[in-house]
């Protein structure tokens, strides 16, 4: 994969956190909250800031939990998408997608670094037995 998509999907993956960070914050407090004039559940968007940052700077730690943290907004996309109807269904949908998209461009930009990881940890264990093998036979 070139340094272009790289640059792409990490700027994608940034707008969709950030899109899914407005998203729930403003669905709880103005757009459809459960409860006339806001509801506590826009605090539902505070564990979404805390990989922010490490996103930000392409922390590839950082990415692969959040990656996995974005699922669980996906989960509730989805029940609710199922379960509610007009506005909140619609932001759920929004929700479904913002956690989608941010999902698969963590993913496919970690990719080259993943397939990095294996082949070097492939060469260590290579370099280990045969250091192993050479001391086996000494004896």
């Amino acid at each position: 994969m070139d340094a272009r998509m790289q640059r792409l999907l990490h700027l994608i993956a940034v707008i969709s956190l950030l899109s899914l960070i407005v998203l729930c914050t403003a669905w709880e407090l103005v757009l459809a909250p459960l409860r006339p004039g806001g509801s506590w559940m826009a605090i539902k968007a505070l564990p979404l800031l805390l990989p922010l940052m490490g996103v930000l700077r392409r922390n590839i730690y950082t990415l692969q939990w959040a990656s996995m943290l974005v699922l669980l907004y996906f989960t509730e996309g989805v029940v609710r998408a199922w379960s509610e109807s007009g506005t909140s269904a619609l932001l759920a949908s929004l929700e479904i997608a913002f956690s989608t998209v941010f999902f698969f461009c963590a993913i496919f930009f970690l990719s080259p670094y993943k397939k990095a990881a294996k082949k070097l940890a492939r060469e260590t264990i290579k370099k280990a037995s045969a250091v192993n093998d050479d001391h086996f036979h000494d004896d």
